[in-house]
């Protein structure tokens, strides 16, 4: 898995999932345990989504 979130992408992924993980332990819908996938993203640096659409926000380094 070639890494494919970078910089800011990264940053606003891990607060909205940890928003949205937080919102469902606080008696939010069931849904906002979507917040996992944003969250696990950032971790990881991979979106297969970006693959999926051939898109990435990380920083190309030159050989």
């Amino acid at each position: 898995m070639k890494p494919n979130v970078g910089g800011i992408d990264r940053i606003l992924r891990i607060v909205a999932g940890i928003a949205l993980i937080a919102w469902a332990f606080m008696g939010g819908p069931v849904w906002a345990w979507i917040g996992i996938v944003p969250l696990a993203t950032a971790l990881i640096n991979f979106c297969p989504l970006y693959t999926l659409i051939g898109f990435s926000t990380s920083e190309k380094k030159e050989v």
